[in-house]
């Protein structure tokens, strides 16, 4: 029964998180192919609720049914927004799992949306950015000086900033769910 009940939660959870991941806006100073979305909310509830893999599991969700409706063939924007998504919420879910304290929520946030940001320019300078070139004829983005200007000028603030919009809606919806959270949460061992 109860594992039941975990896989409707983590469903449901994943399933916001897809609807969010739908209701997404580029920001005007960065390409249009950097969208900002809220998705990684429910699945940093899931991870603060049950285990730090239950958000990896609402991740991975969420980026299928997301390839399975709006996919282009190649999901590497899907993989891309997993990885960004597991780098963030799960040190989040480390500093508040350990202490489940403000000061560990804000220590998480803060060095989610860092781990988030860093890996993601190592990720796209080695691997996405060539993955672009190679699957969609975007030879351009091999030149080592086009790779290293678009990881550090254009994905960098865009992680930095997309990590302060989680953390400003996240916040505020914490804190009222507070109550909520800490007699729902399962505990871990």
């Amino acid at each position: 029964m109860k594992n039941t009940q975990m896989l409707v939660k983590l469903s449901m959870f994943s399933s916001i998180a897809f609807i969010l991941m739908l209701l997404n806006f580029p920001l005007p100073f960065l390409p249009d192919y950097l969208k900002i979305d809220f998705s990684d909310v429910p699945a940093l509830l899931a991870a603060i609720l049950f285990s730090p893999m239950a958000g990896v599991v609402v991740e991975a969700l969420k980026n299928v049914l997301y390839y399975l409706f709006r996919g282009s063939g190649i999901p590497i924007g899907e993989l891309s927004n997993f990885i960004a998504g597991c780098a963030f919420i799960l040190p989040v879910a480390y500093f508040y799992h350990k202490r489940k304290s403000k000061n560990a929520l804000a220590k998480g946030l803060i060095s989610g949306t860092v781990t988030m940001a860093l890996l993601l320019v190592v990720l796209n300078y080695f691997f996405i950015l060539p993955a672009y070139a190679w699957f969609f004829g975007m030879d351009y983005m091999l030149d080592p000086a086009v790779k290293w200007y678009t990881a550090v000028a254009f994905i960098l603030p865009f992680n930095l900033i997309k990590g302060l919009f989680i953390t400003a809606l996240f916040l505020p919806l914490f804190i009222k769910l507070k109550p909520w959270i800490q007699q729902n949460q399962v505990q871990i061992r």
